[in-house]
């Protein structure tokens, strides 16, 4: 993993070198192939309309991976979890603290809490929580970024794109931070790029069409300035 975490000076206009965007969800499927997977917060109420597509982060990671145990606190999940594909079930739980059996928590090989840690209250609890429960493990997590330019021009128009829970927004330097503080020793940040799914789907013809061109200008900037990138991908051997 890059070790440019440990070297960061944290002046105010400190040169960081970040990489490409990547996308998302392919990514973190790539990292989950044929592991058995604890997929944390996966059961997004605003992310159900894309279940039966290439846009849903659980249903990817169940397509690719041997085996996925995911943990949600959704009321919508039964008593006896909630079976969403062959290989894969979620159960009703705390995320931020998952407490699994210990014969299952053994077997766990990747955990995956994609777009979690904005949800929550105390990020720095979940991450402690993950060291003390998960060491040796590994830990792939994504929320978007605070700097993003897409959420910049969105705001030139008075508006602003935030989800009804989010109680907090992270940058570079700030997810380096907690890495820092909970105690983890290797981690990588890697942002991630735009992408107006959930748009694309409800959308036909031109409407869909200009989606399209605006996912693509958005992208375009963010490759040339990856700061800007939608939200960051960080990568924790814990």
């Amino acid at each position: 993993m890059d070790t440019m975490p440990r070297v960061l000076t944290y002046q105010t206009l400190e040169r960081l070198r970040v990489a490409r965007p990547v996308d998302r969800i392919g990514y973190i499927a790539d990292l989950c192939r044929d592991k058995v997977v604890l997929d944390i917060g996966c059961l997004d109420e605003t992310a159900l309309e894309k279940q039966d597509t290439q846009y849903w982060l659980h249903g990817r990671v169940a397509s690719v991976a041997r085996e996925v145990i995911g943990i949600d606190s959704s009321a919508k999940i039964p008593p006896e979890g909630l079976r969403s594909a062959a290989n894969a079930m979620i159960v009703r739980g705390n995320g931020a603290d998952p407490d699994l059996p210990d014969a299952q928590s053994a077997r766990i090989e990747q955990i995956v809490a994609g777009e979690f840690i904005e949800h929550i209250e105390t990020p720095i609890a979940f991450f402690r929580n993950i060291k003390r429960r998960f060491a040796g493990k590994q830990l792939v997590l994504t929320t978007p970024n605070g700097t993003a330019f897409a959420n910049t021009l969105v705001g030139l128009f008075g508006c602003e794109a935030q989800h009804v829970d989010h109680t907090q927004i992270f940058t570079y330097k700030i997810l380096n931070t907690l890495c820092l503080r909970a105690g983890f020793e290797d981690w990588e940040i890697i942002p991630y790029r735009f992408a107006a799914s959930e748009m694309l789907l409800r959308n036909t013809g031109v409407r869909r069409l200009l989606v399209g061109l605006v996912q693509g200008f958005i992208r375009s900037v963010e490759y040339l300035f990856p700061l800007l990138s939608f939200g960051y991908v960080v990568r924790v051997r814990i």
